[in-house]
Order: structure tokens, then C-alpha cells, then sequence
């Protein structure tokens, strides 16, 4: 058994801010949904390893009402620590709050958290 998504969601019409965050600020590739499911709203995600293999896959579904994951969230790593470093920076950039708080908490790796923007959780580690 593995792994094969991670899903968290967004308002209906949240779509922009979506692409916006996992796309332009994590740097996952979005890819289409397929047919029988691009109708529902949303938009997916994927990262890829230097082979060109899915690494990880994260959707986002329109949820009505919405709210968002306070604690639940999916946790991505990153291939470094400067890489870590670098896409906070980036989002902190965007506007984002990136917590470092947690920055030495978990054995082996650095992480922080951020939130998207419909405030949901999302931690990175390196």
C-alpha cells in the first residue's frame, strides 16, 4: 500500500487563489482533472522527482459550506533545507505567514507551517 493523494479544499470559486498558492507559491504542477470529475471545481496538483516520477499529489475540492483545516493538513518535503528556506521566503513574499516556531521540533528535519489562502494547514519540511 502507498500513498496516492492528499486532499484539502476551498470555497466554491476559490480556484484562483488555489493556483495561486500551491502552484505559483509551493511550485506544484497543476494537472487536469479528468473529465468526469472537472465539472466539481477544484484543481489538482502534483510534484515530480529529477526522473520525471509523481513524488506527491495534493487536490483541492470545493466543499460547500466550507471551512477550513485547522489542524489536519498534508505535509510536503522538500528535497533541502535551503529549498525549505527558499520557498518560505517566497511565500512570505506572496504575503503568506510562514511559522518557524516549530522550526527544530521534529528529529531529522526543519519545518514550518503556513496557511493557504483559505487557511488551511499546510507544513513543509527539509
Amino acid at each position: 500500500m502507498r500513498l496516492h493523494h492528499v486532499q484539502v479544499c476551498c470555497p466554491r470559486g476559490g480556484e484562483a487563489e488555489v493556483r495561486r498558492f500551491y502552484a505559483e507559491g509551493l511550485g506544484l504542477t497543476e494537472v487536469d482533472k479528468p473529465a468526469e470529475l472537472a465539472g466539481r471545481g477544484g484543481a489538482w496538483f502534483r510534484a515530480y522527482d529529477a526522473e520525471g516520477a509523481v513524488f506527491a499529489e495534493l487536490h483541492v475540492g470545493v466543499e460547500e459550506p466550507f471551512a477550513p483545516a485547522g489542524k489536519a493538513h498534508p505535509a510536503l518535503l522538500l528535497d533541502s533545507v535551503e529549498l525549505l528556506e527558499r520557498t518560505a521566503a517566497r511565500l512570505e513574499r506572496m504575503g503568506y505567514v510562514v511559522d518557524f516556531s516549530e522550526w527544530a521540533t521534529f528529529p531529522g528535519h526543519r519545518r514550518v507551517h503556513v496557511r493557504d489562502g483559505h487557511g488551511n494547514r499546510v507544513e513543509l519540511l527539509g
